[in-house]
């Protein structure tokens, strides 16, 4: 049995994610607010930003799913936001505190359970995180986002670093989806120029039709991963497949 946790399963990339694993007999689970509607999806109603809860729901979801028979596991670290954009002054800190904790805090917990509570499996184990290219490029007006994911990579490599010395780690890598077309960017282009500069870029992206499409995003993923194109410790940008 192959199985997948992914994170922000029911929206953009990760439903999209869902649907492909899902259609290609995975046992596919999505932790989210809102369920994806998918079928042969496994739906866990919860709010990520609720730290005790989801690491309640987590734990016993992991219970639950070692005493099975698995060819392989991998969490998908994927639900994230972009927050407020808008200089950093111009932030309220509970907005900048809602996307650390989504972005990278979550991740780190979910992470750590998941090397934890598998360390006895001996099958295909793996992370994926879903990363950004504003991870290395700096956006005026996207601070926190841009900080978030490069947190994001160098959990990453720390993760990869320290499983490698152990015998059946768990292999970690981050994916970099390019410019995607999800309700993130719908957020990007409806942003003042004067909060956002480089707004004109991707209203020219979605003009000529440059923007991913999720679907491709998911394909383009799931055939890198089941070809064991991810090395441990990877940081890849799709855009090279």
């Amino acid at each position: 049995m192959n199985i997948i946790i992914i994170t922000g399963g029911s929206k953009g990339i990760g439903k999209a994610l869902t649907k492909k694993y899902a259609s290609e007999n995975y046992q596919v689970i999505s932790l989210a607010r809102t369920s994806s509607e998918i079928k042969n999806v496994q739906h866990i109603s919860v709010d990520l930003s609720d730290i005790k809860v989801t690491e309640n729901i987590f734990n016993t979801l992991l219970t639950t799913i070692i005493n099975q028979k698995i060819t392989s596991i991998t969490l998908v670290n994927n639900a994230g936001r972009l927050g407020k954009i808008a200089d950093l002054e111009n932030l309220e800190a509970n907005d900048i505190s809602k996307s650390i904790q989504l972005n990278i805090t979550m991740p780190l917990i979910l992470s750590s359970l998941f090397t934890k509570k598998t360390q006895y499996l001996t099958c295909k184990k793996q992370i994926i995180n879903i990363s950004s290219g504003a991870a290395k490029k700096p956006y005026q007006g996207w601070s926190v986002y841009c900080s978030s994911k490069s947190a994001i990579d160098m959990m990453t490599k720390t993760i990869a670093s320290e499983q490698s010395e152990i015998e059946n780690g768990v292999k970690c890598v981050s994916i970099y989806p390019g410019v995607v077309a999800t309700n993130m960017q719908n957020q990007i282009r409806n942003t003042k120029e004067t909060d956002f500069k480089n707004v004109q870029r991707f209203i020219d992206l979605m003009k000529n039709k440059e923007l991913y499409s999720t679907d491709f995003v998911a394909n383009t993923i799931y055939k890198i991963d089941t070809e064991n194109q991810l090395k441990n410790g990877d940081i890849i940008d799709i855009r090279k497949f």
